[in-house]
């Protein structure tokens, strides 16, 4: 595969994305961080680089006042007239993540499904995020990442997965650049009533990833302390042979 544009991140989102197996498992998700963030309910929320809404208005359904920040003014524009249709207590901003200020204005923040971590252009960019959760978190606010675990990419990667939901396939390849830390992500969607074709991936996203250590490094110096990391949303303890981690950290 070859690299898209650095600035890839802001191009390639559409609507198309609600379709993919993956979205499926939304409310499961949203279970877990309730239940391991120890959630009430009266909480605010908020939620970076937050797509289309599917956590963030999860949230608002159950009860939480959301706001949600995303690049893609297609998303941003859905999110709103979801919540609108829904009557439910959430806002969405179209904004680049990084630009956004909020001072100790939130219980919880979220970075869902990468939440453009490791997306940005080098690992100073990338810290950038960071610094806009610890400011927007009020002391003991938790924050809550869900991203692609770099510990794992060493063993693993290069490789293909597929993911099988109720309406579609989902086949994604992995190329790993060690020295830089980088992945080249490929994907393929197939409906399972379309015919099928070869797949062809040309292009790939290029993305930094992180391990616990290296996120703790980045975190802790903004007063940020990780509290607990997870393998997968059953619950498994994070481990260098699981390729998702999530990690919750709290504001001291």
């Amino acid at each position: 595969m070859k690299a898209m544009e650095k600035d890839w991140y802001k191009k390639i989102w559409t609507l198309d994305i609600q379709n993919m197996s993956w979205v499926e498992d939304t409310k499961r998700q949203v279970d877990f961080i309730i239940k391991t963030l120890e959630l009430k309910g009266s909480e605010k929320v908020l939620d970076l680089a937050c797509g289309f809404g599917r956590h963030a208005l999860e949230f608002a359904r159950r009860g939480y006042d959301v706001t949600g920040v995303d690049i893609t003014p297609e998303y941003v524009a859905y999110a709103n007239e979801q919540a609108k249709k829904e009557k439910l207590q959430a806002v969405f901003i179209c904004a680049d993540i990084r630009e956004v200020k909020f001072t100790q204005s939130f219980d919880v923040v979220l970075n869902m499904a990468d939440g453009a971590i490791g997306y940005l252009e080098n690992d100073e960019e990338n810290k950038k995020i960071f610094h806009v959760v610890a400011d927007a978190l009020k002391k003991g606010g938790k924050h809550f990442m869900d991203i692609m675990n770099g510990s794992y990419a060493d063993t693993h990667f290069p490789c293909k997965l597929w993911d099988a939901g109720e309406s579609g396939l989902t086949l994604s390849a992995f190329e790993w650049d060690k020295a830089t830390r980088t992945l080249l992500y490929g994907q393929v969607d197939y409906a399972y009533d379309k015919p099928l074709t070869k797949p062809e991936l040309e292009e790939g996203n290029s993305i930094r990833l992180y391990t616990l250590d290296e996120i703790a490094a980045m975190t802790e110096p903004l007063g940020m302390q990780i509290h607990s990391s997870y393998a997968d949303f059953d619950g498994k303890p994070s481990s260098d042979q699981a390729i998702q981690l999530l990690i919750y950290s709290v504001r001291k």
